[in-house]
C-alpha cells in the first residue's frame, strides 16, 4: 500500500509532518520501536512507530533518521501520547533525508495502524494470488482477505459437500467449514496431525489418505511461502530446503473424503484452496511480525541486564499489541523450547520459535487465533516466549494461572513426535507466572533450568515446569548486585588477581574441576595436565582463598561464585 492511502485514512489519525513529495512510496510492513539503533530488526519498506523514548536531547534526531532512512524504512510516524508535539529537530532530520513523518494523534493506539497497515499489505497479496490462480477466481476473492480459512471451508462445503478442516501440526483445530460440525475430537485432531507429519518425513506425496476412527481423511499440506528462516521459495521444489525446517510448522487441511479415485480437475481445485489458506497463514505470520520484535527487545533487556523500569516499560509498550482491549497490565510466563536434529545442521531456533507459536494459547483467551496472544524470540538453538496472562489471573495464585507443562506436553507429545521421527527432539521449559519486570529475569532462568531437566528425560518430546525444580540456580537471579558482587569478589578476587600476575589459570582450572565433580582424572584429562599440577593448582586455589574444595559446602560456594560472575 501507498503512503498517500495511509494520509487519507481518517480513523488512524496521522498528520503530514514533512515528505509531501514522497506519499507515493509503498509501505510493505510495519514495526513499533524505541530503541536507538533498531538496524538489526529492519529489511526496508517499514512504516516506524516510535514513541521517541529513544529521544534524550535534539542531537539524537539525526542519528536516529540516518539509521531509518539508511536502512530502506518508507516512513516515520512519531506518537505524541508520551511528550506532546513532534520536536522540531525531528522534523529538520527527517526533511535532511528525505524521509516521510506522520504525527500519530494521542487518541489513536499504535496497534490500530499496525494492525490496518498489515490486513491491507495482506489483502493485496490475495489479490496477486487471485491473478495467478484465476480458475479460482470466486474463493480467491471471498477467501483469506475476506474472512479467514472459514470461508474457503464454507466454499467447500456449499459447492463440493465435502467437510474439511484446518490443522496444525501439533492438532490445534484453526479453523472448520460451517457445515463441519460437530467439531473434531481434539483425539482425532492429534491423529490425523500425527498421520499428517509421519507422511511428510517419509518423503510420500500429499494428499495422504488415512482412516481415523473408522472414517477415511485425504490430507492436504498446506505449505507458507515464508519459509522458517524468512526466506521465500516454494517448499518442494528443486532447490527447496530441508523439509525438517518447515514440518513442524506447516498447517493441513483435513478433508472427510478418500482422494484416491478424483479426477485431476478436483485435485487441481483442492491444491488452489491450500494456496488460499497459505496466503492466510503468510497474513498471520506477518501480524506476528510485531509480536516478535517486542519479544527480542524485552527479551535483550533482561538479559542485559537493563534496569527494571527500562523492561517495564517495554512490556507496558507489548501489553495493547498481545492483549487489545484490556487496560490492566498482565502477568507474565516464558516458556524455553529447543528442537536439535541429529548431525546439528540445522539451526534450531527458528524452527522452535514458529512451533511455539502454533502450540502455546493463551488458556483465558476465547478468540479463533488464541496462539497470536504470545510473543515469540529466538537466539540460535533456543526460543523464548512471552505469554501474557490477563490480570484476572492474579486472583489464583503463581502455581495455578497459565500454561502448565504437563497439559502442554499431554497435547502435543504424540503428534509432534511423528514428525521429528527417529533424527529430532523438542525440549520444553515452562516458569512460574510473573507480575512485574523483576520476575521476568527470574522466570528466564527459571524456564530454561525446567527445559534441562527435560532434557535429561527420556522421550523426543519433554516438557518440564516449575512445580518440578528445586535448585539453588533458580535463587540466583533474585540476588541483589551488592550482594552478588561481595560474595564473588571475596571468593574469586583473590584467584583472579593470582592469574594476572603469574597467567596460572587458577579461575578456569576451578570451573573444570567443579565440572568435572571433583574427579582429579577427569579433570586433568580435559585440561591436558598433569594430576600432580592439577593437584599443585588446587592447593593453591584452596591457600588463596582459605576454603577446602574437598568439603560440599566450600564447592557449593565456590559454584555460586562462578555462576553469579
Amino acid at each position: 500500500m501507498r503512503l498517500r492511502a495511509l494520509l487519507d485514512t481518517d480513523a488512524l489519525g496521522l498528520r503530514l509532518l514533512g515528505g509531501e513529495d514522497e506519499l507515493d512510496r509503498t509501505v510493505r510492513g510495519v514495526m513499533t520501536t524505541d530503541l536507538r539503533d533498531p538496524s538489526r530488526y529492519l529489511s526496508g519498506g517499514e512504516l516506524v512507530l516510535t514513541g521517541l523514548a529513544w529521544r534524550r536531547e535534539a542531537t539524537d534526531s539525526e542519528p536516529f533518521v540516518r539509521i531509518l532512512a539508511s536502512a530502506g524504512v518508507t516512513a516515520l510516524a512519531a506518537g505524541e501520547a508520551e511528550l506532546g508535539p513532534i520536536p522540531e529537530d525531528l522534523v529538520a532530520a527527517c526533511a535532511r533525508h528525505r524521509l516521510p513523518l506522520f504525527a500519530v494523534s494521542e487518541s489513536v493506539a499504535f496497534a490500530t495502524i499496525t494492525e490496518h497497515v498489515v490486513r491491507q499489505v495482506s489483502g493485496e497479496r490475495a489479490g496477486d494470488l487471485a491473478a495467478v490462480v484465476d480458475r479460482h477466481r470466486r474463493m480467491m476473492t471471498s477467501g483469506p482477505a475476506g474472512g479467514g480459512p472459514d470461508v474457503v471451508l464454507d466454499l467447500l462445503g456449499s459447492d463440493l459437500d465435502l467437510r474439511a478442516w484446518v490443522l496444525s501440526p501439533a492438532g490445534r483445530l484453526i479453523a472448520g467449514s460451517p457445515d463441519a460440525e460437530p467439531g473434531l475430537p481434539s483425539a482425532v485432531c492429534a491423529a490425523l496431525a500425527g498421520e499428517h507429519l509421519a507422511a511428510v518425513r517419509t518423503g510420500r506425496r500429499g494428499p495422504y489418505r488415512v482412516a481415523v476412527g473408522g472414517t477415511t481423511y485425504s490430507l492436504f499440506p498446506i505449505r507458507s511461502s515464508a519459509r522458517v528462516t524468512g526466506t521465500a521459495g516454494a517448499p518442494g521444489a528443486p532447490g527447496s530446503r530441508d523439509v525438517r525446517e518447515t514440518v513442524l510448522s506447516d498447517w493441513l487441511l483435513a478433508v472427510e473424503a478418500d482422494a484416491g479415485d478424483w479426477p485431476a480437475e478436483r485435485l487441481d481445485l483442492l491444491e488452489g484452496v491450500t494456496q488460499l489458506i497459505s496466503v492466510e497463514r503468510d497474513r498471520r505470520d506477518a501480524a506476528r511480525t510485531v509480536r516478535r520484535r517486542l519479544a527480542q527487545e524485552v527479551l535483550e533487556l533482561v538479559q542485559t541486564g537493563a534496569a527494571p523500569g527500562e523492561i517495564a516499560a517495554r512490556l507496558r509498550v507489548a501489553a495493547p499489541v498481545l492483549l487489545p482491549g484490556l487496560g490492566a497490565a498482565p502477568h507474565w510466563q516464558v516458556v524455553v523450547a529447543r528442537v536439535e536434529w541429529d548431525g546439528g545442521e540445522i539451526e534450531g531456533g527458528a524452527v522452535a520459535q514458529a512451533l511455539l507459536e502454533e502450540i502455546l494459547v493463551d488458556p483465558l483467551s476465547s478468540g479463533p487465533e488464541p496462539s497470536d496472544r504470545i510473543a515469540v524470540a529466538h537466539t540460535g538453538e533456543e526460543a523464548i516466549a512471552l505469554v501474557p496472562l490477563p490480570a484476572v489471573s492474579s486472583e489464583h495464585d503463581g502455581s495455578e494461572a497459565g500454561l502448565h507443562a504437563d497439559t502442554l506436553l499431554a497435547a502435543v507429545r504424540d503428534p509432534l513426535s511423528a514428525g521429528l521421527d527417529e533424527d529430532g527432539r523438542l525440549t520444553l521449559g515452562v516458569s512460574a507466572s510473573v507480575h512485574s519486570a523483576e520476575g521476568l529475569r527470574g522466570a528466564l532462568e527459571e524456564a530454561r533450568h525446567a527445559r534441562r531437566v527435560a532434557a535429561a528425560r527420556a522421550g523426543r518430546v519433554c516438557a518440564a515446569g516449575h512445580q518440578e525444580l528445586a535448585s539453588h540456580v533458580l535463587l540466583l537471579p533474585f540476588v541483589p548486585d551488592d550482594v552478588r558482587r561481595a560474595f564473588t569478589a571475596r571468593l574469586l578476587d583473590p584467584l583472579r588477581d593470582y592469574d594476572r600476575r603469574h597467567r596460572a589459570e587458577l579461575v578456569p582450572t576451578l570451573e573444570a574441576f567443579l565440572d568435572c565433580d571433583g574427579s582429579w582424572t577427569r579433570c586433568a584429562a580435559r585440561l591436558h595436565l598433569h594430576v600432580n599440577t592439577l593437584r599443585y593448582r588446587v592447593g593453591r586455589i584452596e591457600q588463596l582463598t582459605s576454603r577446602d574444595l574437598s568439603r560440599l559446602e566450600d564447592k557449593l560456594d565456590f559454584f555460586l561464585a562462578l555462576r553469579m560472575s
